[in-house]
């Protein structure tokens, strides 16, 4: 599969059309189209086809760096030579001419050879200039009482230099509980598609008795009716969630992400944490900081009930800065 078409699956996993990629990340449609069928020739060239890829790739849900790899390969090749070795026929014949390393060669020998003689001339006045000072015609005698009373000048006490002061490290923000604003029922195309959505912010009420619940479905892909299901949290200012503590029912499958991001559409945030097979209390800490406004619990697979496949969320408790 090539890179417009790993594109064009991820688009389709997350359920949004080449119209809603267009909204998200500004770019038209007719370009989105030609990407989506491996046809750069529209971006204007090859730093922003990277560009767009990446943008595309973040808004549909997918790892952009795979796919700039697979762009790099496949537009890498060999550049032709800019001399005369890439035009046909004979090479014309070079005049004998010296070779230039040789002659600079010699000529730093030279030069190094005249610095050595002026060093040794130089030495040499010095050493008598020494000597003829240093005779008895210049012999410098002390005074007797001068040299039985010796002055002693007094040396102003040394002040010791002040320590060098090493910086305090920097400290971490604190973590603490996250407190979400509200939570809604989301679905592929957002809040308008989330399942039982009056029942949602019963999953933050933090009363194990009352719970938020999916709908039925037939499979533990939905039934193929959709790509996933989950909750939107608002949580009313940009958050760092470091980690998280999702209760759910006591059955195990359940297979989700914890996404953050500031846009509340499933292209806009970015997963934090994953859990495969879960069931019961699961904790997840975060792989990497990633702020947002907007924490999605997206359910991708649903775990086995008495009607079919259904997953229960009794509590969600967020830690962050």
């Amino acid at each position: 599969m090539g890179i417009g078409g790993a594109l064009a699956e991820s688009r389709r996993r997350a359920g949004l059309t080449v119209a809603q990629v267009g909204d998200q990340t500004g770019i038209r449609e007719t370009v989105i189209t030609a990407i989506e069928g491996d046809d750069f020739s529209a971006c204007g060239g090859d730093a922003c086809s990277r560009g767009y890829i990446r943008i595309i790739a973040r808004a549909v849900g997918a790892d952009p760096e795979p796919l700039i790899r697979a762009y790099n390969t496949a537009r890498a090749g060999p550049h032709p030579a800019c001399d005369d070795t890439a035009q046909p026929g004979p090479r014309p014949a070079k005049a004998d001419t010296a070779d230039p390393v040789t002659v600079t060669r010699k000529g730093v020998w030279i030069w190094l050879a005249g610095i050595a003689v002026l060093v040794v001339v130089l030495a040499g006045l010095g050493f008598a200039a020494f000597h003829y000072l240093a005779g008895p015609r210049h012999a410098v005698t002390a005074a007797p009482s001068a040299l039985a009373h010796p002055v002693h000048h007094a040396q102003p006490p040394r002040t010791p230099a002040p320590a060098p002061r090493t910086p305090a490290p920097a400290t971490a923000a604190p973590v603490t509980p996250l407190t979400p604003v509200s939570a809604a029922a989301f679905g592929p195309g957002g809040t308008a598609q989330g399942d039982d959505p009056r029942d949602a912010p019963l999953a933050i009420a933090g009363d194990p008795a009352t719970p938020w619940r999916t709908d039925w479905y037939a499979t533990a892909r939905f039934g193929d009716l959709k790509t996933g299901t989950g909750l939107l949290l608002d949580m009313g200012r940009p958050v760092t969630v470091t980690s998280a503590q999702i209760t759910l029912g006591s059955a195990s499958g359940a297979a989700f992400q914890v996404r953050a991001g500031a846009i509340p559409i499933l292209g806009g945030t970015r997963p934090v944490a994953r859990a495969a097979s879960a069931g019961g209390v699961v904790r997840l800490t975060a792989t990497r900081p990633v702020q947002g406004r907007y924490i999605l619990i997206w359910f991708t697979r649903l775990p086995p009930g008495g009607q079919g496949f259904q997953v229960t969320v009794y509590d969600i408790r967020l830690m962050g800065s």
